[in-house]
This record gives C-alpha cells, sequence and structure tokens, in this order.
C-alpha cells in the first residue's frame, strides 16, 4: 500500500477493528448506496468475475470479505458444490445470511464470520478464492494474499474485484472529484456516515492497482498473473493462479 490509510487516522485502534465498526454502521444501506455511487455498474463488474471463475475448477469456492453476499449469490449461479462468504462484519453477514436464505441457497452457501489475515481452513482446500472491493480493507495486504494462496488448492485460482485510478489525466480528475466530494456527500445523507464513504474513496486511491499489484501477487508466489480494466479505468479484475 502506498500508506496506512484507516477510516480514522486519529483512532488508535488497528485498521481491522475499525473496518469492521465502520462495515457494521453502514450495513443496512449498504447495497442501495453501491447501487447509487457505480451507476449499477458493479453488477456488471461482478458478472464479468463469475464468467472468469465459470473457466476453470469451481466446485468448492470461498468469497472474502463477501459483505452482504452480492457475489456469493452471483456465484451460486454456477456449478458449484460449496461456496463459504467470509467475512469480519456482524452487520453485513447478517444481510447477506438473510439474502441467501431468501433465495433457498442455504444448503449450497455457508455465511461465516472470520479474520482474512488468518483463514480457519485448512491447506489446499479451494479450487477458487474471490474477493470483490475487500483488499485493499486488509490491515495487512501481504500476509491476507499468503493466506488465500495457501488455502487455494495446487492450480486453483484467485479472482480479485478491486476500484482502481484512471490514468488518463481527465477522467483521474473526474473521478478523483467524484469520489473525494461526490461519494461522501451520497454517504452522509443516504448513510448518515460522510466518514466511511470518505475512507472508501481515500483506501481506494491509495491501493496499488494494476502492474503494481500484479507484482505483489507475483511476489506472493501466484503465477499466469492478469488484470483486466474495467469501465474507464475505475476498477480492476485480476486473475491469479497457484502453481
Amino acid at each position: 500500500m502506498k500508506q496506512a490509510i484507516k477510516p480514522n487516522q486519529n483512532n488508535p485502534e488497528a485498521k481491522k477493528t475499525q473496518v469492521t465498526q465502520m462495515f457494521n454502521g453502514i450495513s443496512k444501506s449498504y447495497d442501495l448506496l453501491n447501487r447509487i455511487i457505480t451507476l449499477g455498474i458493479d453488477t456488471l463488474w461482478r458478472k464479468r468475475l463469475v464468467q472468469l471463475v465459470e473457466k476453470h475448477p469451481h466446485e468448492v469456492v470461498l468469497d472474502i470479505a463477501t459483505g452482504t453476499g452480492d457475489l456469493v449469490l452471483a456465484l451460486a449461479k454456477l456449478k458449484t458444490k460449496k461456496i463459504i462468504g467470509l467475512d469480519l462484519s456482524p452487520g453485513m453477514l447478517d444481510i447477506g445470511k438473510q439474502k441467501v436464505k431468501a433465495k433457498g441457497l442455504q444448503d449450497r452457501i455457508e455465511m461465516q464470520l472470520g479474520d482474512s489475515e488468518s483463514l480457519p481452513f485448512n491447506s489446499d482446500t479451494f479450487d477458487a478464492v474471490t474477493v470483490a472491493f475487500g483488499v485493499r480493507n486488509f490491515e495487512n495486504l501481504e500476509k491476507g494474499l499468503h493466506e488465500i494462496l495457501r488455502v487455494l488448492k495446487p492450480q486453483g485460482t484467485l479472482v480479485i474485484l478491486e476500484t482502481a485510478v484512471p490514468k488518463n489525466r481527465f477522467l483521474k480528475a473526474v473521478y478523483l472529484y467524484y469520489t473525494q466530494n461526490i461519494m461522501p456527500f451520497i454517504g452522509k445523507i443516504l448513510a448518515k456516515d460522510r466518514t466511511a464513504y470518505h475512507y472508501l474513496s481515500s483506501s481506494a486511491a491509495a491501493f496499488p492497482c494494476g502492474k503494481e499489484f500484479n507484482n505483489i501477487l507475483q511476489k506472493i508466489g501466484f503465477i499466469e498473473v492478469e488484470d483486466y480494466s474495467q469501465t474507464l479505468g475505475v476498477s480492476s479484475i485480476y486473475f491469479a493462479k497457484k502453481s
């Protein structure tokens, strides 16, 4: 990471604790705000992520930072035998569990409280691991990636969807203005929490996107690393495999 970004830089509590409290606080409005802030395009990005997973073995899948379960529900459309959605926030998980139950998918989807940097699973367990808008919230990015590598089966796949900053100067200026001013304003109006959405925009700007993140994945030990820029460069999908 370019710098240590926490929801509240003046708070001595660990980033992990702060992020958990933040997502608990915005959990009820999170889905609505995602649709508004991304103009609904985040659903297309998740669909493309699922298409990448589909091309490789995916009987047992782990979705890290699963939040309210949007991605596990999308993954359930594939012929997966078991999907585990893991998250630190009980508030986000509660909503995710309700959505899974409403779809009648409790037999295939398990929503579990857990830490992405200390995964409660044996090594070589999952065919695929997915993360959507979650790796930038890891307190220790490399530790979390090492854990993902550990629980993947040999030749298992990692697919990550994460925000990015456009390279084009004009688009970058528009993007930064939108994320640093408009996003927090919308968050203040709808979620009553400007700070949370200021953090989300700041952490996105600080995240090592594109080739820089590819290099980190390769350093950890992933192979066949690729990144796919999405929608004028405002997000990216990363693909990697365990050797």
